[in-house]
């Protein structure tokens, strides 16, 4: 083989959830903070999202995550994450995935029963802790960046789907928070498409209507997702519990319970006063996979804004080892999308 191009990916899913680890082949980017680096490769360097999330490397329901050295002096390793059209400042079940394939290879000494480390990330530092045994993680408890509401019940006219009411949250990502009943649709996996097309939608309303921006970082800005919600109510198992699924453009649904979406909700949660620091919360997915949750504490912004300090709690699978390649006569370097699958293509 003539490769132009060599990369060293583990595959990985956490919950359901695509989360591909890049472990080798490529140089950290230049930047002095995890941000720094994330924005360069979204500016400069974003070829190798493409390489590996677009045909025929990838699909719309690929997730990679780089992972780089540290910036932050108190953690072990950092990461960055690519999406199919974003680079999130930070994900629920990348995290879970990132650390379940550091630990499981040995890029970080694994110690039995329990291991904790921290993750840097372009959204902020994270705490982890991984529950051990015989080799494997067999769950991963991510402590996530604080997370905020902006708006409750804020009015959004959406074309072809009428005025409807929304949450504004972050939770390492703004989210647009809508209960499914508002739009007609339960959450099934026989609704995905027209979830998703509705979901799109509502995004491309609520960004025009109803911009944001991160009181700390000017860079973070603008509603990414849009979370459709059922209401909450008592699981068997005598805990709150509620199931949502995220749109994530171009047009899929995050097949876990979303951990940043979960976040941005447990702050709803929080400030209609529905839930309590320490209580626990199960967060389902249409897939019915779950991620154990709860509000750690309570803390304010630089600005004042309340906001939460969320953990979820879930388990990930690494599916496979990959050297992807390029071969220099390939007509597709950078990849391709139809809309058959992307729903629209990039």
């Amino acid at each position: 083989m003539k490769w132009s191009r060599d990369i060293s990916v583990v595959g990985c899913h956490a919950e359901g959830e695509v989360g591909r680890v890049i472990t080798g082949g490529v140089l950290p980017p230049p930047g002095e903070t995890l941000f720094e680096q994330k924005t360069h490769l979204q500016n400069q360097g974003d070829d190798l999202r493409r390489f590996l999330i677009k045909e025929p490397r990838g699909g719309a329901f690929v997730h990679c995550n780089l992972v780089v050295p540290p910036r932050s002096p108190e953690t072990q390793a950092g990461f960055i994450i690519m999406e199919p059209t974003d680079y999130p400042p930070m994900s629920g079940s990348n995290s879970i995935c990132v650390a379940t394939v550091l630990l499981e290879t040995g890029m970080i000494a694994m110690q039995e029963p329990v291991t904790h480390l921290k993750l840097d990330t372009p959204g902020g530092v994270i705490a982890v802790e991984a529950e051990c045994a015989d080799g494997k993680c067999r769950s991963v408890r991510t402590t996530n960046v604080p997370s905020f509401v902006v708006k409750l019940d804020a009015s959004c006219k959406v074309p072809g789907v009428g005025e409807i009411t929304l949450d504004i949250a972050y939770g390492g990502a703004f989210f647009a928070i809508v209960d499914a009943r508002a739009v007609g649709l339960d959450l099934t996996r026989e609704n995905a498409r027209r979830l998703v097309e509705t979901g799109e939608a509502i995004k491309e309303a609520a960004r025009q209507q109803h911009p944001v921006v991160h009181p700390e970082n000017p860079g973070i800005r603008d509603i990414t997702f849009v979370q459709f919600t059922e209401p909450v109510r008592e699981g068997a198992d005598g805990y709150k519990e509620g199931r949502n699924t995220v749109v994530i453009s171009p047009g899929k649904l995050d097949r876990s319970p979303c951990g940043t979406g979960t976040s941005a909700r447990l702050a709803v949660l929080s400030a209609r006063d529905e839930i309590k620091p320490g209580e626990t919360y199960v967060s389902r997915s249409i897939l019915d996979t779950r991620f154990i949750c709860r509000i750690e504490a309570v803390s304010t912004l630089d600005d004042g804004t309340v906001a939460i300090v969320p953990s979820l709690k879930g388990r990930a699978w690494i599916t496979g080892l990959h050297h992807y390649g390029l071969d220099p006569e390939d007509p597709f370097p950078e990849g391709y999308t139809l809309t058959d699958t992307w729903y629209r293509a990039l």
